[in-house]
């Protein structure tokens, strides 16, 4: 019997020790250690800091259950993985936030072809242009998905109930939603602009997102490359302007007053004291919410943009993807241990944990209440990535969208992002 045939019956035979994963969470922290004699050490890389206590506990099952690899998680960070790709000498595995840094590896070949694994039979064939808007290599399927998180409005169903607030599905509903609760004396939207990064995941990607398609905006964007102007087939200052627009008229009407001076963690606060109805976060912010208020009464929905409803679409991020290196030295260990991360009790109970959507087609994965809001539309595919996680970091998007709700001039901030895109097409 092969030693990988040996790995996938030890597999199968977890599934009692997989039921307790749910505990997963309780005081693990720090990395593995080295590997024990005479088994086949793997470094394995993983970028979600929230979860690595669950990550932890889970590697350590799963080194304890077989007596062929040894997994060392590494935790160090998306810039050490980069750096050892330079240096050649990658991790031998990872799951990491699929962004446009990645796509670099994977344009370049350097990422293995995982089309023949089990986990990749699996995955839900819509998710697929999520993972192509960041480029692909001939002949391979680079990455996987492991987690996707979805993020929408998140408001307050009890200050919806008090004023008789029904979940608005359109633009001019948001609008009188938002004159309602601002007669009654309740702040709309609690914004937190000191922390650049809320308002580029949040009111800019929701604002642009719920009105473009910007899968093809930014194929066409690609397109142009140098040419990309006022003229041309896609360009930030024509495409962008009008849902920059409504994005100003929710943000200058209907927000906290000291919003500039505010950051996430003040938003998380005063949201749970009940400060105001609706927040533009995504579902990492429930469990800091929670530590003050754990029994408020949240939702979400999609930001209403246009006046049909059919257009909602709720913003999408892969938070997690797997990859294993061409470069890697441990590639059969490597995959064995990938297919044990997508075993269904596996991959569910981690996204569970973390408010994620399980990407695989065979997933008994029950949503929390408080995304369920956000189901119908990721079941249906009616999805979006965000733009401002698919402009390059060489542009600060951040600091562009912070600037205009500051009060820098929208066409002049968007005749700069064409212009930064104009000469990075250049210079590549």
């Amino acid at each position: 019997m092969s030693v990988k045939m040996t790995r996938r019956k030890r597999f199968a035979a977890m599934g009692l020790g997989l039921a307790l994963l749910s505990g997963l969470l309780s005081g693990c922290t720090g990395e593995s250690g080295a590997g024990e004699t005479g088994k086949e050490t793997i470094r394995f890389t993983f970028s979600k800091r929230e979860a690595i206590g669950f990550m932890t506990k889970l590697v350590a099952d799963y080194n304890a259950s077989q007596d062929d690899t040894e997994v060392v998680l590494d935790t160090s960070g998306v810039d050490v993985v980069s750096a050892s790709f330079v240096r050649g000498n990658p991790p031998d595995i990872a799951l990491a936030n699929y962004n446009m840094e990645t796509s670099r590896f994977v344009q370049r070949g350097a990422l293995s072809d995982l089309s023949g694994t089990d986990a990749a039979s699996r995955i839900r064939e819509d998710l697929k242009p999520l993972m192509d808007q960041y480029g692909s290599y001939p002949g391979r399927t680079s990455a996987l998905p492991y987690s996707v998180m979805a993020s929408s409005v998140i408001y307050n169903k009890e200050i919806f109930a008090a004023h008789n607030i029904a979940v608005p599905t359109t633009w001019s509903e948001l609008i009188a939603a938002c004159e309602a609760l601002k007669a009654a004396g309740v702040t709309p939207f609690y914004a937190t602009w000191k922390d650049d990064w809320t308002i580029a995941q949040g009111w800019f990607d929701y604002s642009v997102g719920g009105q473009l398609d910007t899968l093809d905006f930014f194929k066409k964007l690609d397109a142009e490359g140098v040419d990309v102007g006022p003229e041309s087939s896609a360009s930030f200052q024509k495409d962008f302007d009008q849902p920059v627009q409504k994005m100003l008229t929710l943000a200058k009407g209907y927000v906290n007053k000291d919003a500039a001076s505010r950051a996430y963690g003040d938003g998380n606060l005063a949201f749970s004291q009940g400060k105001a109805a609706m927040y533009l976060q995504g579902p990492w912010a429930f469990s800091e919410i929670a530590k003050t208020a754990p029994d408020l009464q949240l939702g979400t929905f999609p930001l209403p943009m246009t006046e049909d409803p059919e257009d909602l679409r709720v913003r999408v991020n892969v938070d997690l993807a797997a990859w294993i290196p061409e470069s890697s030295k441990h590639k059969d260990a490597a995959r064995d241990f990938l297919e044990y991360l997508y075993q269904p009790e596996v991959i569910d109970a981690y996204n569970k944990s973390q408010l994620g959507f399980t990407p695989t087609k065979d997933t008994a994965n029950v949503p929390d209440p408080r995304i369920e809001g956000m189901v119908e539309y990721y079941n249906d595919a009616k999805v979006y990535q965000g733009p401002s996680v698919l402009v390059p970091r060489t542009i600060p998007i951040m600091n562009y969208t912070q600037a205009i709700v500051f009060g820098a001039s929208p066409a002049s901030t968007l005749r700069t992002l064409d212009a930064d895109w104009a000469r990075l097409a250049f210079r590549q």
